[in-house]
């Protein structure tokens, strides 16, 4: 198969994945191009965050217009995120200069990890949630907000990993919003994320713009097929399929030898 068709059906499998299971982009795009396409890791970074920021801008501007987004909230998030996002990537700068290639091997190791926490949130997500539903939040003010977002922003700048899905945790486990505003709120700010995130690696060589326009021709329609087969497929478990995969992934990837 050509390679071109080859990143287009990558872009398509990750879309109907996504549409189907709700599971982030991020975390799922990412391995698939460092072991499947033999991207290098620090290309793979960069592109999948450009990836990322065009995937979510249709559903951002759906719930911005359905009013299920907190702006302030937002505002709050990416007081922290940019920053973190910026540290995040001149870290992996500095890696480079230091170590040369040698940064891609700690970004696979980093992508491990959150490759091992991620998926573990996401099977206890519903657990979590009916546990603290009623729950009075544990935190308040904009600081509080600042600091989910740094870290989220920090984490993203390295790995493009967690926009959305390490700030929807954070927010659910220390703030009480309702959750079609948790995920609208989220959406909407990982846009700007990932955005500034993109931007930042694309102005140090750090994607592949081919890369990310093929896997995009594939994914829009693969996210459209995956939202029609969504109501059709047992959810529950084609989660904890993709968590176990995402798992075994992540332990690879720090242990290459399992």
């Amino acid at each position: 198969m050509p390679m071109l068709a080859l990143k287009i059906l990558v872009g398509f499998v990750v879309g109907v994945l996504i549409g189907m299971s709700g599971v982030g982009g991020g975390v799922l795009l990412l391995p698939v191009l460092i072991f499947g396409l033999r991207v290098p890791a620090i290309v793979a970074v960069g592109s999948d965050a450009l990836f990322n920021f065009f995937t979510k801008i249709p559903a951002s501007l759906m719930h911005l217009k359905k009013g299920t987004v907190r702006r302030k909230v937002v505002l709050a998030l990416a007081t922290g995120s940019v920053p973190g996002s910026i540290c995040g990537v001149n870290l992996l700068m500095y890696i480079r200069h230091l170590y040369g290639d040698g940064v891609n091997n700690f970004i696979k190791s980093a992508v491990g990890i959150l490759l091992i926490v991620i998926p573990l949130l996401l099977l206890f997500q519903k657990r979590i949630e009916e546990k603290i539903s009623h729950r009075p939040p544990t935190m308040k003010g904009f600081a509080g907000m600042a600091l989910i977002g740094l870290l989220a922003g920090f984490l993203v700048g390295m790995t493009s990993v967690g926009s959305g899905s390490i700030i929807m945790m954070l927010l659910l486990l220390f703030y009480s919003f309702a959750p079609k505003v948790n995920v609208g709120t989220d959406i909407v700010h990982a846009v700007i994320l990932t955005g500034v995130t993109g931007l930042l690696h694309f102005r140090l060589g750090n994607v592949d713009p081919t890369l990310v326009v093929t896997l995009l021709i594939g994914s829009i329609p693969g996210g459209l097929v995956g939202s029609h087969l969504a109501t059709r497929v047992p959810m529950l478990w084609l989660r904890r399929i993709l968590c176990t995969l995402l798992l075994i992934t992540g332990a690879r990837m720090l242990w290459p030898a399992f």
